[in-house]
């Protein structure tokens, strides 16, 4: 840091956090809306008191790989098998609908091909972090909506990660290398589940039930192998996040799976903090006034129009129609992929400024606005109301 180290900004950040999240139950408001407002506030962009932003974006994702690898505990392989099977092709069609509606607004205000396609692929994605953050951890996830909201949003995360390739491609200038990557990475998926799998079932297990009476070395155990696992799948093209889930569903059927996840839930939160202020932090409000227009109403096309579609398609598929519309809701964001798409889009001169803010600004708003949805109509950990308050 520039003004300040490492843990007088810890200081800023959470004690900021504690004051700010206070006002905002208080206030009967949902509390990530306290750390992105802290992250704009404090930001480099703002008061400017916490000034590399960068570095702890960095540090933030080790929360959402937390809570990839917790997600991943909760689930048992054979449920996700048939899930993701369900679910493709609607992925796949509602990708092709939030992407078109994305393309027609930003073509609309004027902006060229290139941005417009880049910022309707933008659109495609729900997010991760704020989908899996608003599962109730001990009442959805072992049930069918849950289910369902993995499956797709994991399946979202392969179309992005295509799209993330294509555009380091672009970077490259290099087309047959950008094609060549892909493919290596979509061969190396099922090579790398079967090699986790078994590294589980003749190493990992075995070393959890020698030593499963040293509460440390578990915990050592489980942080190394989640951190390692979702290192090498980024490292083989996939993402951080796909490599964790892996390393979570691998040892999800081991007895001592739930006293794993009870015991990295405080890790996971502290990096999430960090996270969501970040995202705050990283957007520059000098240009909003530039991308408020279009913003509000990308952010509000995207709010109305995901549940409608993934209602009709899971609807479709033979879903209920109570779960067709949950699932819509809980999806209705679109994902920190895109901020990573507006990033690498503007490194490699394909969009401009304004575009790339004209998506981050999206993203915050529908991050904010769907969260108001979820927790005042759904189960969720943050909900206000106590009837609806499940973790």
């Amino acid at each position: 840091m520039s003004e300040h180290s490492i843990i007088e900004s810890f200081f800023l950040i959470f004690t900021g956090a504690a004051v700010l999240a206070s006002l905002v139950l208080y206030t009967r408001q949902p509390i990530l809306v306290a750390y992105i407002s802290l992250g704009a506030l404090i930001g480099p962009f703002g008061l400017n008191y916490v000034s590399d932003a960068h570095l702890l974006s960095e540090i933030a994702e080790i929360g959402i790989i937390f809570l990839l690898f917790l997600l991943g505990l909760d689930m048992q392989p054979k449920n996700l098998i048939r899930m993701l099977q369900k679910a493709t092709l609607i992925a796949i069609f509602s990708s092709i609908a939030f992407a078109s509606a994305g393309f027609g607004i930003a073509w609309m205000f004027g902006y060229s091909l290139t941005e417009s396609l880049i910022i309707g692929c933008a659109m495609m994605f729900s997010s991760t972090i704020i989908g899996i953050k608003l599962l109730p951890t001990t009442a959805l996830h072992h049930r069918h909506t849950g289910e369902l909201v993995v499956g797709l949003l994991l399946l979202q995360d392969l179309i992005a990660i295509i799209v993330l390739l294509v555009l380091g491609g672009s970077e490259s200038q290099n087309e047959h290398a950008s094609i060549w990557n892909l493919l290596q990475t979509l061969a190396t998926l099922p090579v790398l589940v079967v090699g986790v799998f078994l590294a589980v079932r003749y190493l990992i297990v075995k070393l959890i039930a020698q030593f499963d009476r040293f509460h440390e070395y578990i915990f050592l155990l489980t942080i190394g192998w989640c951190l390692g696992i979702a290192v090498l799948a980024k490292s083989l093209g996939l993402s951080l996040e796909i490599g964790a889930f892996i390393a979570g569903i691998s040892i999800a059927t081991s007895p001592i799976s739930q006293y794993i996840a009870e015991h990295l839930k405080p890790l996971r939160d502290f990096f999430l903090v960090l996270f969501f202020f970040s995202l705050g932090a990283a957007f520059n409000l000098g240009l909003l006034s530039e991308v408020i227009v279009p913003a509000m109403l990308l952010a509000l096309m995207m709010i109305a129009l995901k549940p409608v579609i993934f209602r009709y398609l899971l609807r479709k598929s033979g879903e209920p129609n109570d779960i067709s519309w949950e699932v819509g809701f809980r999806l209705g964001q679109i994902s920190e992929f895109s901020l990573l798409i507006a990033y690498l889009a503007t490194s490699a001169a394909l969009i401009g400024e304004a575009a790339s803010h004209l998506i981050q600004a999206t993203a915050i708003l529908t991050f904010v606005l769907n969260t108001y949805l979820v927790i005042f109509r759904f189960p969720s950990p943050i909900a206000i109301s106590d009837r609806l308050r499940r973790d």
